[in-house]
């Protein structure tokens, strides 16, 4: 007999849910900014969810920036998803912003994202992690950094944390975490020495623990990064 598989709960509040369709919806869309979108009413009844839940979610995408709520006349897109991450990441490369603001803030967001994944994550997200490291442990035994597989894990946990902000913000800063990265990940031993904390990581965010999973994540980047602070203050 056939055993049967039951599918995870999605344990994110509903609004975050609808949330994310409503930014999937803008950014598959031919909509740009000044667009009006559908009403509260007709959105509820397109995603099948209570009214007060697309209020939230046209909250949450406001404080965001994304959406406009003008009493009275109707919701208008202000800046498509993908524009608002966008703008930041330019404005930090083009700054030249030093590698400590970097670095301080790459631990902020991915301690929280793989806090979340450790929750959320599922057999697909533990899949392609398990991938992530595969690739990176096949680079590292080549000689090479571990760059590839490294990227891809990192990106991998923040897929998992299923939070759009927090992916939207880390997808958006790639060029400058990628700087962080090739900064460790070329300094001798380190590449196998990130590899094992990398499998930590995995292994708390298997483990259903989100203290565990932050706690692993957030001693994997400050071991990667404390030396490098200090040496460019």
């Amino acid at each position: 007999m056939t055993s049967a598989r039951l599918r995870q709960v999605d344990r994110r509040p509903l609004y975050e849910q609808v949330s994310e369709r409503l930014r999937e919806f803008i950014d598959t869309s031919d909509m740009q900014p000044g667009d009006k979108l559908s009403n509260v009413r007709d959105l509820a009844s397109q995603l099948s969810v209570g009214r007060s839940s697309i209020r939230e979610a046209i909250t949450a995408l406001r404080t965001q920036g994304i959406v406009d709520v003008r009493h009275g006349d109707g919701i208008y897109l202000l800046k498509r998803p993908e524009d608002v991450i966008s703008s930041l990441a330019a404005e930090l490369v083009e700054t030249h912003v030093d590698h400590p603001y970097i670095w301080e803030t790459r631990q902020a967001l991915e301690t929280q994202c793989a806090r979340l994944a450790a929750t959320r994550a599922s057999a697909e997200d533990l899949a392609e992690l398990e991938d992530a490291l595969v690739d990176m442990a096949a680079e590292v035994d080549a000689g090479a950094p571990g760059l590839v597989g490294d990227r891809r894990f990192h990106l991998g946990v923040a897929t998992a944390s299923h939070n759009p902000v927090l992916i939207r913000l880390l997808t958006g800063l790639r060029e400058p975490l990628d700087r962080t990265s090739e900064t460790s990940l070329t300094r001798p031993g380190r590449p196998q020495k990130s590899l094992a904390d990398h499998y930590a990581i995995l292994a708390a965010i298997r483990g259903g623990s989100s203290d565990d999973a932050a706690a692993e994540m957030l001693r994997h980047l400050v071991s990667t990064s404390d030396s490098l602070i200090d040496d460019s203050r």
